[in-house]
């Protein structure tokens, strides 16, 4: 039976192989999130308008799009809340083992811009200091910027 499959299989070649793996396997969606510094060290963190009450305040965050890399998902949801251009640095954290979730969290510095809120998505955006976060921060986002693992 191995060798029947082994045969099969090398005889399908290229993208059918491809399109069984994608049949077999898994689907996610992938999280990613901007840990975003200036050059003073203050982090971004946004007030969004779709998290729960008493909990919306957090880090730049979204899901990749097909194609993408989440470094390019960071620095595009940045843009697209904040109107900012930011540069990534590393990937911090990284977590699967959700039903149809992936997260993924990088380190990222302020490139230029000034804050224009997406007001549709985002309630308030602004700068803070680690010593100074505001209430109703997603506690998982506190600890990332503390530079400690949600999980």
């Amino acid at each position: 039976m191995k060798r029947l499959a082994v045969r099969l299989w090398r005889m399908i070649k290229g993208p059918m192989q491809w399109r069984v793996l994608w049949l077999r396997h898994a689907k996610f969606m992938v999280g990613v999130t901007g840990i975003v510094r200036d050059g003073d060290g203050n982090v971004l963190l946004l007030k969004h308008r779709f998290w729960p009450e008493g909990r919306q305040w957090g880090l730049p965050s979204g899901y990749a799009n097909k194609g993408e890399t989440f470094e390019d998902t960071v620095v595009r949801e940045v843009r697209e809340e904040t109107g900012l251009d930011v540069r990534v640095r590393g990937l911090v954290y990284l977590r699967s083992g959700f039903r149809l979730r992936v997260e993924a969290a990088y380190e990222a510095e302020y490139a230029a811009g000034t804050i224009e809120p997406d007001r549709f998505e985002i309630l308030e955006a602004g700068w803070f200091s680690p010593d100074a976060l505001p209430d109703g921060l997603q506690e998982g986002h506190r600890l990332l910027i503390e530079g400690r693992s949600p999980s």
